[in-house]
């Protein structure tokens, strides 16, 4: 069984419907994908029914824009009631700051001589939930300034170059209480990608474990070889589940085609478990139709883990 469990689609920065996303994936021989779109739920319902096409299985989630200690951390939710009042609370004021970015971003491009609109960003990201950086990008590369996305935002949008504009997210210990309340489950995206690396150490894994971590990406492009070996050491230190995904972006990120890195499949039966147990908790009730729930999901990968009982091995 292959398991990726990172991907977006043009509902937040990828370049490629929900839909595509999943026959992509079909195609590429992956058995179950995650859709984690930026700081929305609004794909989860045409990829599931795309999902249902194909026969592949869709674990609804989403990629959290959190701050901890003054440092972005990014955090991969998996199965949270996307109803939840809290988790909309939260989710809403990250995407208000993601638009609320974008007009200062292209105010300091018009002091570069790059006269770009909202208008020209939104026709470059006409299906997302909230324009950011990416869309911009898009934009410069629809204007012929740059090339690509890369040289957008190595040249002008990223952290120390002339267009930057730092964004905003919530608080990472408060998300992640508020995705335990929704019935949802935690694992940190990338921790120790693009340059992160001193974001989290191995006490601070330890204190997120003990306000409901569950898990740690290991397995992603932007790591190295040795990064993995030390993060899965913590892992395992820590009872952390490990999982791998591709972070897959269609055309908007180079290198990270699905299924590049996987999740093994003794790592997704725990997260679905501890994903189970967060529902328990949580009390949570039906969900909407096309929402797949703990138990449509482990049924069907044949898993034993919607009930709470230990995983096959």
């Amino acid at each position: 069984m292959r398991i990726d469990l990172h991907s977006h689609s043009t509902v937040s920065d990828g370049t490629q419907s929900p839909t595509q996303v999943v026959h992509a994936a079909a195609r590429g021989g992956l058995d179950v994908l995650a859709l984690t779109d930026h700081d929305t739920s609004r794909g989860w319902a045409e990829a599931q029914r795309a999902a249902h096409e194909v026969g592949l299985v869709l674990v609804p989630g989403m990629e959290v824009s959190t701050f901890w200690r003054g440092r972005s951390v990014h955090l991969l939710v998996y199965l949270p009631d996307p109803t939840h009042p809290a988790l909309v609370d939260r989710l809403d004021a990250v995407l208000r700051a993601r638009r609320e970015r974008v007009p200062r971003i292209l105010a300091k491009l018009r002091d570069l001589g790059i006269d770009l609109s909202l208008d020209d960003v939104l026709a470059a990201a006409p299906d997302t939930a909230a324009p950011g950086r990416p869309h911009v990008a898009d934009a410069l590369v629809a204007a012929g300034v740059v090339e690509s996305r890369t040289e957008a935002m190595l040249t002008y949008l990223q952290s120390g170059r002339p267009a930057f504009v730092p964004r905003t997210g919530a608080d990472l210990v408060d998300a992640l209480g508020v995705v335990a309340d929704a019935g949802g489950v935690s694992v940190v995206a990338h921790p120790w990608g693009r340059g992160a690396a001193g974001a989290l150490d191995a006490a601070g894994f330890a204190e997120l474990r003990a306000v409901g971590l569950a898990g740690v990406e290991v397995d992603h492009e932007d790591h190295s070889p040795e990064q993995r070996r030390e993060l899965r050491a913590v892992a395992r230190d820590l009872d952390l589940v490990v999982t791998g995904g591709s972070d897959h972006h269609g055309r908007g990120k180079v290198g990270h085609a699905l299924g590049c890195h996987t999740t093994a499949v003794e790592e997704y039966e725990r997260l679905l478990t501890r994903a189970a147990e967060a529902a328990r908790a949580a009390g949570r009730g039906a969900c909407h139709p096309d929402e797949p729930t703990i138990l449509s999901v482990a049924r069907a990968t044949g898993t034993s883990a919607a009930d709470g009982s230990a995983p096959r091995g």
